[in-house]
C-alpha cells in the first residue's frame, strides 16, 4: 500500500504515479509504462463530506469515501483524453495502413534509366528491367504488363498517372542503374499510379559479381510491397536465380538486348551472346530457351532456311526442359517448332497450354498460340488468346497488328480497319501495320489504298522510295486496266522479281498467282514449300488461298501437313 504525499491518502496500487487528487502531478515512482490500468483508492465508510484546506488554502470537498471531488474530476478529465487520443491514433493508423496494405493486382516495370547515359550500360538497365517483369509475372494474381509495352516509353518523361490512364496499372517500377568502379548502383521505388505518391524507395549497391543475386532480391522486395499472398512455390519462382554465374548473366542480359531489336544482324549477335552464356554455365537453362527463341527467328524473318534452324531451335528448348521443366519460355519455343516444323498439331497445343499454365502472365505464348488457332481454322478461340495477349501487352504493334489480322480473317473488315487504324496511330513507321492494311484494302477491292500502304511498307524496310512509287504506281495501273485479277498478276510478277529483297512468305505468293488465274503456278509453289518444309505452310487455310480451295491438290495438301479440312 501507498500513501500519496499530496492528499495523504493510501492507495492499493504501489506503483502510484499520479495523485488522484491532482491527475496532472506527477509523484515520485515508477515510469509511465508502469501506469495501472486503475487505481483504486481505499474505501473509508466512516468518514462524511467535510470541507478541508490544501497548502494554498483553497477549500475543496470532500466524498463520503474522504476522496476530493475536484480531483476525481480531473483524473476523468485526463482519462478522457487520453483514451481519445488514443482510438484517434489508432483509427488514424488504421486508416493509413489499410489503404497501404490493399493488395496491388496490376504493375508496370518501366525502363530503368540508364543513369550514366553510358551506351556500355544500355545493355544492363534495359536487361534488369526485362529480368524483373520475368520475376514479377510468375506472380499469378498480377497483371504485369509485357516489355514491349513499357519499352514504347523508353527516353520520354511520363508520369504515372499517363502510365495508368494508358495501361490500366494501380503501380509502376522505377529504376535508374549507375555503375561506380566494380559496383552497380540502383535505385528503385514503387509509386501509386493513381496518385504519383510513393510507395516504397530503396537503393542497392552491389559489386558486379553480386548482379544475379541483385535482380532477384529486387523482385523479392517489389513482390513484398505488393501485398501479394504468395504460396512457397510461387515466391520460390520470383526470386529464382537461373544461373549462378554473373558473367553468364551479363552475356545472356546482352542477347536479350539484341533479340529485343528483331533485325537481321541483332538477331545473329543474339544467337552468338546466347551461345557465350551457354558455355560460361552450360546448365543456364533459361540461355537455351532465349537461343530457341532466336533460331525460331531466323526462318520467320526469311534469314535462313527452316530445314537448318528449326532442328536447333528444337534442340536448345528441348535442353532447356531437361534442366528445367517449369520455364514457360522453353515450351513456347517448343510448342512452336513442334507446329510451324513438325507439323504435330496436337503435341504443339499441349505445349502452348503447358507454357500458358506455367506463366499464364505470358504475353508471347498467348499471341503465338493465337496464331496456332488461326493455322487450325479455329478463328473464334484465336481471337481470345491474341485479346489476352492485347491485355497483358497493350502497346504491342505487334500484338495489336495481329488482333486486326484475326479480325479480318474472320471475315470483320470494319473493325479490322479500325484496330489497324489504332495500331497506326500508335506508332506510323512500324511496317508490318502498313502491310496488314495493304491486305485488308485489296480484300474489299480498294486498290489504290492498298497500293500506296505497299509502297510505306517498302520503304520502311529499306526500299528507295523512287522504287516503292514505282511499285505502286505499277499495281494501280494493272488494276485500273484488269481489275482484280489484273492487280493480283502484277503483284505476283513485282513481287517475285524482287523475291531477293522483300521474300514473302510462300502462300501470300500462291494467293496471289491463284487470284490471278495462275493456279498450277500456285500449286507448284506449294509443293515446293511443302518439300522445304517451310512454316508459311501453316496459313493455307486463310482467304488468300479462297481460289485454290475448290482444286483436290489443295485438300491432298492440307492432309499431307495434317491440317484439318
Amino acid at each position: 500500500m501507498k500513501r500519496c504525499p499530496e492528499c495523504r491518502r493510501d492507495y492499493y496500487d504501489e506503483s502510484l504515479i499520479f495523485c488522484l487528487d491532482d491527475g496532472a502531478r506527477l509523484l515520485e515512482g515508477p515510469t509511465p509504462d508502469a501506469m495501472p490500468t486503475a487505481i483504486m483508492p481505499v474505501v473509508e465508510p466512516s468518514r462524511s463530506s467535510a470541507t478541508r484546506t490544501f497548502d494554498n488554502g483553497a477549500p475543496t470537498t470532500e466524498s463520503s469515501t474522504g476522496a476530493p471531488l475536484q480531483g476525481t474530476r480531473n483524473v476523468l478529465i485526463l482519462f478522457a483524453v487520453v483514451t481519445a487520443a488514443v482510438f484517434l491514433s489508432w483509427a488514424a493508423y488504421t486508416f493509413y495502413t489499410g489503404r497501404q496494405a490493399r493488395q496491388i493486382e496490376s504493375i508496370a516495370v518501366m525502363p530503368f534509366v540508364n543513369g550514366a547515359s553510358n551506351p556500355d550500360l544500355e545493355y544492363l538497365s534495359d536487361g534488369i528491367t526485362e529480368s524483373l517483369i520475368n520475376s514479377l509475372s510468375q506472380v499469378p494474381s498480377l497483371s504485369v504488363k509485357a516489355r514491349s509495352s513499357v519499352f514504347t516509353y523508353k527516353g520520354k518523361d511520363v508520369t504515372p498517372q499517363q502510365v495508368a490512364n494508358d495501361l490500366s496499372v494501380q503501380a509502376v517500377v522505377n529504376g535508374r542503374v549507375r555503375q561506380r568502379g566494380d559496383q552497380v548502383i540502383l535505385n528503385v521505388e514503387l509509386v501509386d499510379a493513381a496518385t504519383g505518391n510513393q510507395i516504397w524507395g530503396e537503393q542497392y549497391a552491389r559489386k558486379i559479381a553480386d548482379l544475379v543475386q541483385l535482380q532477384s532480391e529486387i523482385a523479392r522486395d517489389v513482390t513484398g510491397r505488393l501485398r501479394a499472398k504468395l504460396s512457397g512455390t510461387e515466391q520460390q519462382r520470383v526470386s529464382k536465380n537461373y544461373t549462378e554465374n554473373t558473367e553468364a548473366y551479363q552475356l545472356y542480359l546482352r542477347g536479350r538486348y539484341h533479340w529485343n531489336k528483331r533485325k537481321p544482324d541483332d538477331i545473329r549477335k543474339s544467337i552468338e551472346y546466347f551461345q557465350q552464356a551457354i558455355d560460361k554455365d552450360p546448365t543456364y537453362a533459361l540461355a537455351y530457351a532465349s537461343m530457341a527463341e532466336s533460331y525460331i527467328l531466323v526462318p520467320n524473318y526469311r534469314l535462313g532456311p527452316p530445314k537448318e534452324y528449326y532442328p536447333k531451335a528444337r534442340a536448345a528448348a528441348t535442353r532447356a526442359i531437361e534442366i528445367d521443366q517449369s520455364l514457360a519460355e522453353a515450351h513456347n519455343a517448343l510448342a512452336t517448332v513442334t507446329s510451324n516444323y513438325d507439323w504435330k498439331f496436337r503435341e504443339a497445343e499441349a505445349e502452348f497450354l503447358k507454357a500458358l499454365e506455367l506463366n499464364p502472365n505470358y504475353a508471347t505464348a498467348h499471341q503465338w498460340y493465337a496464331e496456332f488457332l488461326l493455322s487450325l481454322g479455329r478463328n473464334s478461340e484465336a481471337l481470345s488468346e491474341i485479346r489476352r495477349a492485347q491485355e497483358l501487352d497493350p502497346l504491342s504493334l505487334i500484338i495489336n497488328g495481329m488482333v486486326g489480322v484475326t479480325l479480318w480473317l474472320m471475315g470483320e473488315n470494319g473493325p479490322a480497319l479500325e484496330q489497324l487504324n489504332k495500331t497506326l496511330e500508335m506508332d506510323p513507321n512500324f511496317p508490318r501495320t502498313h502491310l496488314f492494311l495493304a491486305e485488308v484494302h485489296e480484300s474489299v477491292g480498294r486498290f489504290d489504298e492498298a497500293a500506296d500502304e505497299f509502297a510505306r511498307h517498302l520503304v520502311l524496310n529499306g526500299g528507295s522510295p523512287d522504287g516503292a512509287a514505282a511499285f505502286a504506281q505499277q499495281i494501280k495501273s494493272a488494276a485500273r486496266a484488269g481489275g482484280p485479277k489484273g492487280y493480283s498478276l502484277k503483284m505476283a510478277e513485282l513481287l517475285e522479281a524482287n523475291a531477293g529483297a522483300v521474300q514473302p512468305p510462300v502462300t501470300v505468293m500462291a494467293g496471289y498467282w491463284g487470284r490471278g488465274g495462275e493456279i498450277d503456278k500456285a500449286f507448284s509453289l506449294l509443293e515446293k514449300a511443302y518439300a522445304d518444309r517451310d512454316d508459311g505452310l501453316l496459313t493455307m487455310k486463310d482467304r488468300r488461298l479462297d481460289p485454290l480451295k475448290s482444286d483436290p491438290r489443295y485438300k491432298d495438301l492440307l492432309r499431307r501437313v495434317g491440317l484439318p479440312e
